[in-house]
């Protein structure tokens, strides 16, 4: 096997927004209007405050690798990682089109979209100014 297969997300009523603009390109972060703090994952009910006054927000797609492992016994190897936001809440999520020895904690990332079989995109990460492969 040479290429990933992703699985196709399956949206619920609190994430179908998030997915609608993922196959937009756009990255977005529920942020509670009680208490003002953005989280992820995405949920109606703050987890800081327990306010149902949240709303989806343009996330900037940017952030910070917060750990990392390279999946070397996968066919083909991918990297999962722990990336934290601009916007504050910590994911986890891939880090793609990179050369994973090259990765290090702390290196800034930017949202990128891969595309599963049926077309749906999912959003993970790229390094920001080093080149793939």
């Amino acid at each position: 096997m040479d290429e990933r297969v992703f699985i196709e997300p399956v949206p619920t009523a609190e994430t179908q927004a998030f997915w609608t603009a993922a196959g937009e390109g756009r990255f977005l972060v529920r942020r509670c209007g009680a208490c003002g703090k953005a989280h992820w994952y995405p949920r109606e009910h703050c987890p800081f405050c327990a306010s149902g006054d949240t709303e989806w927000t343009e996330g900037s797609g940017d952030g910070t690798i917060y750990s990392f492992s390279i999946m070397r016994r996968a066919k083909p190897p991918y990297v999962m990682a722990y990336v934290t936001l601009a916007e504050g809440p910590t994911m986890m999520t891939n880090i793609v089109e990179c050369d994973p020895e090259t990765l290090r904690i702390g290196d800034p990332v930017r949202v990128t979209y891969v595309l599963t079989s049926e077309g749906k995109a999912l959003p993970m990460f790229t390094p920001k100014g080093k080149v793939s492969p």
